[in-house]
């Protein structure tokens, strides 16, 4: 290691501060400067050198999408009703995964920063843009019907339950923010929330929060939907307006 210095640890993707005490586990990504005839034989004989080209591993990127897919396209059906994490929820569970797989062998799966922050800009944007669109014919109709009492309620039913969340995640459980915040995000099935959380915290670790509460609420809310949509195609079911 004489002319060859450590310049970062990343650990888990996120710089990670050191001494001369810190224990390099397996995963743990080092950053060294030197000579470059100097550099390559003890990055050999440190660990694996990882790639630092510009390009992504997209059959990585791709094999990741088709498996979160195919997770989520399979169903569970209880009392008539299928359950499934949607195909949303199961490239969540299968990002996690490749993740972690990541985190432990950084040398595959190359995906480097600028591309990670286009996927996540341009898809949160598409995703904003595209739930406009869908709701705002919906929205101008039943406004018109109910009123601006939907507006008040809707606002109801949707602070109150974040409110309370906050609070047992905060004070009962101990969840740090950041988490609690992925956490809260996951619940209200809000790709923006987390987007945001994310981009003000400059950190993917409330992602960590986001992704279980996210499957749980999807699934609760196609039982639910399909509950309340069986129930009121019952032919002996009479609706009163």
């Amino acid at each position: 290691m004489v002319g060859v210095y450590i310049d970062k640890l990343y650990r888990a993707g996120s710089e990670y501060p050191y001494v001369l005490a810190t224990k390099v586990e397996r995963g743990d990504t080092l950053i060294l400067t030197g000579p470059k005839r100097l550099v390559d034989p003890a990055a050999r004989a440190i660990g694996v050198p990882v790639p630092t080209s510009f390009a992504t591993d997209m059959v990585w990127v791709g094999l990741g999408t088709f498996l979160g897919g195919c997770l989520g396209i399979l169903a569970v059906t209880v009392g008539g009703v299928p359950i499934s994490l949607s195909t949303s929820g199961g490239a969540l569970i299968m990002g996690l995964v490749f993740g972690w797989l990541r985190g432990k062998y950084p040398t595959f799966g190359h995906v480097p920063p600028g591309a990670q922050w286009m996927m996540d800009t341009l898809g949160l944007c598409v995703f904003v843009a595209i739930v406009g669109l869908n709701a705002g014919p919906s929205f101008v109709s039943g406004l018109k019907q109910a009123g601006w009492g939907l507006l008040v309620f809707g606002a109801i039913a949707t602070v109150i339950p974040l409110i309370v969340g906050f609070l047992f995640g905060h004070y009962v459980q101990k969840i740090r923010f950041p988490i609690l915040m992925g956490v809260l995000a996951g619940g209200q099935t809000t790709t923006a929330a987390i987007g945001a959380v994310n981009e003000t915290s400059r950190s993917q670790i409330p992602t960590l929060g986001y992704t279980i509460p996210y499957a749980i609420s999807n699934v609760l809310l196609t039982i639910w939907g399909r509950s309340s949509s069986s129930s009121t195609t019952d032919p002996n079911t009479r609706l009163v307006r």
